[in-house]
């Protein structure tokens, strides 16, 4: 999986989890910190993939959330295509906090 954050060029970067092999239900339990300059114009970008040893790791789902409409806890956070159409019954389970 990889997350980041899009908007100003200082603000701008992607980290990547580690890979889970072979999992329904995969949990990372990592966590990533990102100063922002701007909060206001800042975009949560999450992107997961399915990886395969033998083959290219092929895409799982999407999401892009404004910054700003983060709120701390733990959020179901719902995952998309490439095209943008909403998967009805992925989600990621993820903590948010806020110093």
């Amino acid at each position: 999986m990889q997350v980041g954050i899009a908007g100003v060029p200082f603000d701008t970067v992607m980290k990547k989890t580690k890979s889970i092999e072979d999992s329904w239900l995969p949990s990372w339990n990592e966590v990533f910190e990102f100063p922002l300059s701007v909060p206001e114009l800042a975009l949560l970008r999450i992107e997961v993939h399915e990886y395969d040893m033998s083959e290219k790791d092929d895409f799982g789902g999407q999401t892009c959330l404004p910054v700003w409409e983060l709120r701390s806890g733990i959020r179901a956070i719902p995952l998309h295509s490439r095209k943008g159409d909403k998967y009805n019954n992925v989600k990621l389970l993820m903590r948010f906090e806020f110093i």
